[in-house]
Protein backbone atom coordinates (compact mmCIF):
# COMPACT_ATOMS: atom_id res chain seq x y z
CA UNK A 1 0.00 0.00 0.00
CA UNK A 2 1.19 3.45 -1.34
CA UNK A 3 1.65 5.94 1.26
CA UNK A 4 -1.10 8.17 -1.08
CA UNK A 5 -3.79 5.12 -0.88
CA UNK A 6 -2.95 5.27 3.39
CA UNK A 7 -3.99 9.09 3.40
CA UNK A 8 -6.60 8.65 1.37
CA UNK A 9 -8.00 5.71 3.76
CA UNK A 10 -7.28 7.99 6.44
CA UNK A 11 -9.26 11.32 5.00
CA UNK A 12 -12.17 8.62 3.85
CA UNK A 13 -12.57 7.99 7.45
CA UNK A 14 -13.18 11.70 8.75
CA UNK A 15 -15.99 12.53 9.76
CA UNK A 16 -18.00 15.34 7.33
CA UNK A 17 -19.36 17.26 9.73
CA UNK A 18 -16.09 17.89 11.30
CA UNK A 19 -14.41 18.57 7.72
CA UNK A 20 -16.79 21.27 7.35
CA UNK A 21 -16.68 22.93 10.57
CA UNK A 22 -12.34 22.58 10.05
CA UNK A 23 -12.63 23.81 6.41
CA UNK A 24 -15.17 26.62 7.66
CA UNK A 25 -13.08 28.12 10.51
CA UNK A 26 -9.81 27.87 8.65
CA UNK A 27 -11.72 30.03 5.74
CA UNK A 28 -13.11 32.54 7.78
CA UNK A 29 -9.94 33.28 10.19
CA UNK A 30 -8.07 33.70 6.26
CA UNK A 31 -10.85 35.89 5.77
CA UNK A 32 -11.03 38.35 8.45
CA UNK A 33 -7.12 38.11 10.18
CA UNK A 34 -5.15 40.71 8.45
CA UNK A 35 -2.44 40.31 6.08
CA UNK A 36 0.11 37.97 5.33
CA UNK A 37 -1.86 35.34 8.54
CA UNK A 38 -4.93 35.21 6.50
CA UNK A 39 -2.99 34.97 2.87
CA UNK A 40 -1.04 31.68 4.82
CA UNK A 41 -4.83 30.21 6.04
CA UNK A 42 -6.56 30.63 2.55
CA UNK A 43 -3.01 29.26 0.66
CA UNK A 44 -3.67 26.15 3.12
CA UNK A 45 -7.30 26.07 2.19
CA UNK A 46 -6.37 26.58 -1.19
CA UNK A 47 -3.59 23.36 -1.44
CA UNK A 48 -5.98 20.92 0.68
CA UNK A 49 -8.90 21.74 -2.08
CA UNK A 50 -6.30 21.67 -4.97
CA UNK A 51 -4.79 18.26 -3.63
CA UNK A 52 -8.50 17.33 -2.64
CA UNK A 53 -9.18 17.82 -6.75
CA UNK A 54 -6.34 16.68 -8.17
CA UNK A 55 -6.64 13.06 -6.42
CA UNK A 56 -10.61 13.00 -7.42
CA UNK A 57 -10.67 14.69 -10.38
CA UNK A 58 -11.16 10.99 -12.70
CA UNK A 59 -14.16 10.52 -10.97
CA UNK A 60 -15.83 13.74 -10.56
CA UNK A 61 -18.41 15.16 -13.33
CA UNK A 62 -18.06 18.31 -15.07
CA UNK A 63 -19.98 20.20 -13.02
CA UNK A 64 -18.06 19.21 -9.87
CA UNK A 65 -14.86 19.87 -11.74
CA UNK A 66 -15.98 23.53 -13.11
CA UNK A 67 -17.55 24.15 -9.27
CA UNK A 68 -13.99 23.34 -7.62
CA UNK A 69 -11.84 24.84 -9.98
CA UNK A 70 -13.80 28.01 -9.57
CA UNK A 71 -13.64 27.90 -5.79
CA UNK A 72 -10.06 27.30 -5.99
CA UNK A 73 -9.50 30.13 -8.07
CA UNK A 74 -11.56 32.22 -5.83
CA UNK A 75 -9.08 31.35 -3.00
CA UNK A 76 -6.58 31.94 -4.64
CA UNK A 77 -7.76 35.19 -5.47
CA UNK A 78 -8.95 36.23 -2.37
CA UNK A 79 -5.01 34.93 -0.94
CA UNK A 80 -3.22 37.20 -3.22
CA UNK A 81 -5.68 40.17 -2.10
CA UNK A 82 -4.62 39.77 1.02
CA UNK A 83 -0.92 39.83 0.61
CA UNK A 84 -1.51 42.78 -1.81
Amino acid sequence: MTPSDQMLRRIARVNPTVAFIVALVVLLGGLFLPGIVGALLLAVLAAGLGALTFTTWPVQSAITRTVRLVLLSLLIIAAISKIL
